[in-house]
């Protein structure tokens, strides 16, 4: 009897092991778990800095780290030159002594030619300081001409005519670009070309336009025809200082600059665009890594541009102080 009731007491405690061995495994199965989640790395937005810099965009799904970068300023420093070409400066002058009019009328008058005043001004250059000789023009002699015929034609012995054209406009009208130009003017029966150079040479301001050490070059025109009622000689001397006396400026340069110009001032609008859309965007905008990428591809170009033509700016002005410097030398400005 007391053997039973023992293994009825161990049967209960089995069953009562059983139970809480059960419970405990179903506990740890399903009790409720606390998970933990991952938080995004979300990156601080950075200023942009005002000093030029060649900085990268560094981004990846998980953490973004934003480096933007500032285009180099367009501003001229002692360091980066200048940026804005200079102007050549042409002084340009015109001397223009008082006509010659011949005092008597010679019994010995013959024909004047313009070689053969040419050869006697060349002559008197030799002779007074050994000067070099001037060099023949066709578009000097024609403009020489001009002015023959048009005194003739309207009657006046001027060096500026009845409406208003003097030896500059007479230049520009045939085409000849110069620095400075010089006119002398004969009226009369002289001895023959030696008889016009040498009452030139016995006048102080036709002397000085003759041996002027800064001229070049001469057109020469002479005509006999009717003037103030008589047959009678008209003789000029047109003298000049061509402008190609100097080194011509880089005009093909010149353009190429202005076209970088507007390239970078399209450029910079593009870049500035950009900025305003980057600090108006949130990090947080699926867009924005996009943004930075654009505006950090374009920076690079429009750095190269700015330097670009900063080297083609001073290449350009070193040209034009050349040609300025000559200029002055030249013609004694």
């Amino acid at each position: 009897m007391l053997a039973s009731i023992i293994k009825i007491l161990a049967g209960i405690l089995a069953l009562i092991g059983a139970g809480a061995l059960s419970y405990t495994y179903l506990g740890e199965t399903f009790a409720p778990r606390e998970i933990a989640q991952e938080m995004p790395v979300v990156a601080k937005k950075e200023q942009l800095s005002p000093r030029p810099s060649r900085e990268t965009v560094v981004s990846t799904s998980t953490q973004a780290t934003v480096k933007k970068v500032v285009p180099k300023t367009t501003t001229a420093t002692a360091t980066n030159g200048s940026l804005v070409p200079k102007t050549a400066v042409v002084e340009k002058s015109v001397v223009t002594p008082g006509p010659l009019r011949a005092i008597t009328q010679t019994t010995s008058a013959t024909d004047l030619t313009a070689r053969g005043i040419i050869e006697r001004t060349n002559i008197e250059r030799a002779q007074n300081g050994a000067l070099p000789a001037l060099t023949e023009n066709t578009l000097l002699n024609r403009d020489a001409q001009m002015k023959v015929d048009d005194m003739f034609a309207k009657q006046y012995f001027e060096h500026v005519s009845p409406t208003g054209v003097g030896p500059s406009d007479l230049a520009q009208a045939v085409g000849y670009a110069y620095v400075t130009v010089g006119e002398n003017l004969a009226l009369g029966d002289f001895a023959g070309d030696a008889g016009v150079v040498t009452a030139w040479m016995n006048s102080p301001g036709h002397r000085a336009n003759i041996l002027n050490t800064h001229y070049r070059e001469i057109g020469v025109a002479v005509g006999k025809g009717m003037y103030d009622g008589h047959m009678t000689w008209l003789a000029v001397q047109s003298f000049g200082l061509p402008l190609s006396a100097c080194p011509a400026t880089d005009q093909t340069l010149k353009a190429q600059i202005d076209s970088t110009s507007a390239t970078i001032a399209d450029m910079r609008s593009k870049l500035d665009a950009k900025k305003a859309l980057l600090d108006a965007t949130s990090q947080h905008d699926p867009n924005y890594n996009t943004y930075i990428n654009e505006y950090n591809a374009l920076v690079p170009q429009y750095n190269s541009l700015v330097e670009a033509n900063r080297v083609a700016v001073a290449t350009y002005n070193a040209g034009v102080q050349a040609f300025n410097a000559c200029i002055s030398a030249v013609s004694g400005h």
